[in-house]
This record gives structure tokens, C-alpha cells and sequence, in this order.
């Protein structure tokens, strides 16, 4: 009986494992759906406009134009906690810069990362999962070779 008990003890924590497992592809793939939301509303911006929305029901319709413009089909809840409950990074003027999930737990995933976020490898708990605008980068100056080599 022993036996049967440890085994079953056994299967419900792997079964627990792969749930999570489940959860951080889903809040990557919803965090990723917010990033694109955010850069799709920067690179909108109608000139002289703020760049960023103050809460993320402007990314559902863009109050920055006259017709409906989305930069996102629906707020979408944390996959994480269940509810629509994002925590908001913001600019020093108060936009929105990125969201991040409100779990405090640790992450189980450590690798293998979608591109951009590479940096969530170094993040001990969910809530460092910060889902942001990608920063300017900056063109990259050309280099000619010199036109009299030593």
C-alpha cells in the first residue's frame, strides 16, 4: 500500500510540474502578445503623440485616431494567477512601458527563451518577467576600411 501511496504522490507532483510547465509557455506567449501590442502602438504614433498608452484598454482601441484602431484583440488574463491582473512597468510620465505577471514564485523554466528575451534566464521568480517595448537601437555606423593601409 506503501508503495501504490509513493507512486501516486509521485505522479501528482510531475502532473503539478507539467501544469506549470504549461503555464510559463502560455504567459510567454500572452507576455510576448503584450510586448507586440506596445511596439505596434509606438510605432503607430501619429506625430506629436504620445508614444506609449496610459492603461492597457488603449491598446484595445487606440484613442488616438477617430475609427477603431486595436494593437490588441482583448485583455488577456495571466495564465499564472487567473485573473486580468497584470503588473504595469511605466515610463517616468506615468505610459506604460511593459507588464509582468503579479506571481511571486519561482520560475522552473531557465533556458531556451524566445528571441528578445533571453534576458528571463537570469530571473529567480515570475514577477522578473518584464514583457517591455524593445529600447531604440541605435543604426549602426558603417565601417569602411582605411584608404591607406600601413
Amino acid at each position: 500500500m506503501a508503495i501504490i501511496s509513493l507512486g501516486a504522490t509521485a505522479s501528482l507532483g510531475s502532473g503539478v510540474v507539467i501544469q506549470q510547465r504549461l503555464a510559463e509557455a502560455e504567459l510567454l506567449a500572452i507576455g510576448l502578445e503584450y510586448r507586440q501590442a506596445l511596439q505596434s502602438y509606438s510605432d503607430a504614433t501619429p506625430q506629436g503623440q504620445a508614444t506609449a498608452p496610459r492603461e492597457l484598454a488603449e491598446l484595445l482601441r487606440d484613442p488616438r485616431y477617430p475609427g477603431v484602431r486595436r494593437h490588441l484583440r482583448r485583455i488577456y488574463p495571466d495564465p499564472l494567477t487567473g485573473t486580468p491582473e497584470w503588473g504595469i512597468v511605466r515610463f517616468p510620465d506615468g505610459r506604460i512601458s511593459g507588464v509582468h505577471s503579479l506571481k511571486k514564485s519561482p520560475t522552473i523554466r531557465r533556458v531556451a527563451f524566445p528571441a528578445g528575451l533571453e534576458g528571463f534566464a537570469k530571473a529567480e521568480q515570475y514577477d522578473e518577467w518584464v514583457f517591455a517595448l524593445m529600447p531604440e537601437q541605435p543604426a549602426a555606423t558603417p565601417q569602411f576600411p582605411p584608404l591607406f593601409p600601413n
